[in-house]
């Protein structure tokens, strides 16, 4: 394994080589070393591998906030960097937030072009009574057997928390809500969220249906990544439908703090549940709560969350796009070394004035061997704050790398050949 620092500010150079291919050349020309070269240059393998890269963890900052939430979690959107966490990975009844998972496969469904938002569907007689005026629960009051479109139902869901909305749209595209809710469970785990688990598309109590706050954050990110403009009903403040209008549950929006989605949630079992994101210069936040004991306390703990993340962290650009942190040994090729470069520009959340802290390494298993490929994924770029290893990102050939001539592969492979009889003596594995 290869590590190296990255550019200035970032640490010390370290580097240590883990060569695990067979020799490339001759044995023999590596045991006629003498005696002295080979203890000295055992010597210096044992000082490189004695590097460990410090394990990976969760972002390790002193969490100075608290909350009345039972359940709370807050990343930084650009970066998945977690800010601030408890229980975030205790399991709760998720209310009408499960109306979330119901968009997120809607949504799909829109993209893939399996569904248009002319589209129409049918009230029925159970999406009515469960979820409509009779269930006196959250509704877009749609009269029975009338049809409504689509892109009615979406914004009876995210404005007015619609129980019949959610009904009638699960209905149309799957036939029935449980046959919609394995889709659900089938959307969650793709999108990696292990735990929670589905029973209905609006919410209504259910012992089995559970969720997390830590996979609601993962949920939210993926709404707002892969649907940036359908995302954007979550933010419209009121929707009339049958002449009845009301306004957006969602009381982050009239707060003043950049919010624009999510979702709010409530059922006696779970409290008083939200989820949120904010947008401030340019940074996004998403912060998921719960087992909150009023509508005025899930207002203002979320509220105060969002504030305290703008306010306590920065967000700062390590490396722009296609500026290379490092470069890699080369084995066998017409360079002796190639450029890596990441997928983007690497940005990431740190405590206000804690900047100077932060330390980057270059990780690759090498030298890597020739040809390389433009593009092809090498190692990754490791950012660490003290000890805790706080983001890590892949990293790239920038450019193409030939094979060298005859001679300069001759060399590589003596050496390579030299360091796997100087680890094998000195009894590295």
């Amino acid at each position: 394994m290869v590590r190296h620092g990255g550019k200035a500010g970032f640490g010390p150079a370290r580097y240590e080589p883990e060569l695990d291919r067979p020799e490339a050349g001759p044995a023999s020309r590596a045991r006629s070393m003498s005696r002295r070269a080979v203890v000295r240059l055992a010597a210096a393998m044992v000082g490189m591998v004695a590097l460990v890269a410090a394990p990976a963890s969760v972002f390790a900052q002193a969490q100075t906030f608290e909350t009345k939430a039972e359940q709370a979690i807050l990343i930084d959107f650009e970066s998945n960097t977690v800010l601030f966490e408890k229980n975030a990975d205790k399991l709760f009844a998720p209310a009408s937030l499960a109306k979330m998972m119901t968009i997120a496969v809607v949504f799909d469904q829109i993209k893939a072009g399996k569904l248009t938002l002319e589209q129409d569907f049918t009230i029925s007689e159970h999406a009515w009574r469960t979820g409509g005026a009779p269930s006196r629960t959250s509704s877009m009051f749609a009269p029975i057997n009338s049809r409504a479109t689509v892109n009615d139902l979406i914004q009876g869901i995210c404005v007015q928390s619609a129980n019949d909305g959610a009904i009638a749209i699960a209905e149309g595209i799957a036939g029935t809500e449980l046959a919609f809710s394995e889709m659900m469970n089938k959307k969650a785990r793709d999108i990696g969220m292990t735990k929670s688990v589905f029973r209905n598309p609006t919410g209504l109590p259910d012992p089995d249906q559970k969720i997390t706050a830590r996979e609601y954050a993962k949920l939210a990110a993926y709404i707002i990544a892969n649907h940036p403009d359908l995302y954007k009903v979550y933010s419209q403040r009121e929707f009339t439908y049958n002449k009845i209008r009301q306004q957006n549950r969602n009381p982050l929006l009239n707060d003043g703090i950049g919010a624009d989605g999510f979702k709010t949630g409530y059922i006696k079992e779970s409290g008083y549940n939200i989820v949120g994101s904010a947008v401030q210069g340019g940074q996004r936040l998403i912060a998921v709560m719960g087992g909150m004991k009023s509508e005025k306390e899930r207002a203002e703990e979320s509220r105060k969350l969002l504030e305290w993340g703008f306010r306590s962290f920065e967000q700062i650009t390590l490396y722009k796009a296609g500026e290379s942190p490092g470069d890699a040994k080369v084995f066998g090729g017409a360079t002796a070394t190639v450029p890596l470069v990441g997928e983007k520009a690497l940005t990431l959340l740190v405590p206000r004035g804690n900047r100077d802290k932060l330390r980057a390494h270059v990780i690759y298993r090498g030298p890597v061997k020739a040809p390389i490929e433009k593009g092809a994924q090498i190692g990754k770029l490791q950012v660490l704050r003290g000890d805790s290893v706080i983001q890590e990102k892949p990293l790239y050939a920038a450019e193409a790398v030939g094979l060298g001539p005859m001679h300069s592969r001759a060399m590589d492979a003596a050496y390579e050949s030299v360091v796997r009889f100087v680890r094998e003596t000195v009894g590295l594995k």
